[in-house]
């Protein structure tokens, strides 16, 4: 078979689809392939019809009793028909719907009509076995399927689709939101205390706004144990939770037990040994958690990060205030133009590559934050100012207020890069 795209022949291959449409138990998924009668989709095709499982026995799509759809179409259910009555919402409205939408994707041009006896496509449909509107569950289905042929056609979505999307969006059954930090500046609460009810008043009173991350601080983890970040996350669900474990040694077993109570990073010390430190970021990128090498009172800790392997330099880098340093290199006439008051921003993200982040702390107050952010830092660390504030929510919009809305609380997850052509007159 040859499969067409805008018009030009391709090699012979087979196409994958995906669409969700509705809401509610009616709610249509479906998943297709589309593919050469004699390739790996035909034999899958022919495979489905030939071996039945109890509850899954896949039909021919058929528009009405003995007129079968063009091309060829098998329905899998993906839910187990149990009874009759879910047998008929398959072999009804589902079954119809699925097969009014190939042949309509050959009509409106999605599908070459010269080939439709070539290829065969298979779809899976899911069916909640509480759905009872038949309309529904028709229409739901319709709009799935033409659209994941349509999808499939089109190559949809492209790697560029996927790549600007897996960080920003969550699935709605999931219940909860994974958050990546792929769009700074943002704000690091540092939640330095050694008292479990005042931690819970300062995560109650902070702003829910996605530009906050919660730091569990070494003295919480210190006094609680890593315990305390399952206690944060359940006060703040979707929060991105930070480890201060300022890890040294055996970092592979402090990053699990961090991973392990849910935390999004962990704070690894940059005084460890070069061996030390990678085997810890080793163990984040094993655990799927961002690593965070806090250079307090390293002494050369940009030749220091430039000895660690490209695959295992840190995700952030946490600098803190070093006014004597500035002071040194300047009076001993060495350039001081890129310098900020954490050092050479621009210099260790040079080190760190294109995702590096760059974390600042110490003598960081709303009055120059934008300082900080204009020389290149990512996330803006806080204590003090919000911890120690009679107003909590207050302290921490003094800092919100300097940074740009996050993308995402202005947009609806859309796929509004979908194709659409318009042709003047």
């Amino acid at each position: 078979m040859l499969l067409y795209n805008g018009g030009n022949l391709m090699d012979p291959m087979y196409k994958i689809g995906e669409a969700l449409i509705g809401d509610g138990p009616e709610l249509a998924h479906v998943d297709l392939l589309i593919g050469d009668k004699f390739g790996p989709v035909g034999q899958a095709f022919a495979n489905g019809l030939s071996n039945l499982s109890v509850g899954h026995t896949p039909l021919t799509s058929v528009i009405r009793p003995n007129l079968m759809t063009k091309p060829a179409t098998l329905i899998i259910p993906k839910v187990t028909v149990g009874d009759l009555e879910d047998a008929s919402k398959i072999f009804g409205p589902a079954q119809t719907a699925v097969a009014r939408a190939v042949a309509d994707a050959v009509e409106d041009g999605y599908i070459p009509k010269e080939i439709v006896e070539d290829i065969v496509i298979n779809v899976s449909v899911f069916i909640d076995p509480s759905a009872s509107d038949f309309r529904k569950i028709y229409q739901y289905n319709y709009g799935a399927t033409k659209l994941a042929i349509r999808r499939a056609m089109e190559d949809y979505p492209s790697i560029d689709k996927v790549l600007a999307e897996k960080d920003r969006g969550t699935h709605p059954i999931m219940g909860f939101k994974v958050k990546k930090l792929w769009s700074p500046p943002y704000l690091q609460v540092a939640l330095d205390l050694d008292n479990e009810a005042a931690m819970e008043r300062i995560i109650s009173d902070l702003p829910d706004n996605d530009r906050i991350l919660l730091e569990a601080g070494t003295p919480l983890v210190k006094k609680f144990g890593v315990g305390i970040i399952g206690k944060i996350r359940a006060l703040r669900p979707d929060a991105f939770i930070i480890a201060d474990l300022k890890t040294l040694d055996v970092g592979r077993v402090e990053v699990k037990m961090a991973a392990d109570e849910t935390a999004d990073a962990v704070a690894i010390s940059g005084l460890g040994t070069i061996e030390s430190i990678a085997k810890a970021i080793h163990e984040t990128q094993k655990q799927g958690i961002y690593s965070i090498l806090d250079m307090m009172n390293v002494k050369g800790f940009e030749e220091k990060l430039a000895l660690l392997p490209d695959d295992l330099k840190p995700d952030i880098v946490l600098l803190h205030r070093n006014v004597d340093m500035e002071s040194y290199k300047a009076e001993h006439g060495e350039d001081t133009s890129d310098m900020t008051e954490w050092g050479n921003i621009k210099d260790i993200k040079s080190i760190l590559g294109n995702k590096g982040l760059i974390a600042v702390a110490g003598g960081i107050k709303p009055t120059n934050v934008e300082e900080a952010i204009d020389k290149g830092a990512n996330i803006i660390i806080a204590g003090r100012y919000i911890i120690g504030s009679r107003d909590v929510r207050r302290a921490a919009q003094d800092f919100l207020e300097h940074f740009d809305p996050d993308p995402d609380n202005m947009r609806l997850a859309m796929d509004e890069d979908e194709n659409i052509e318009v042709k003047e007159d």
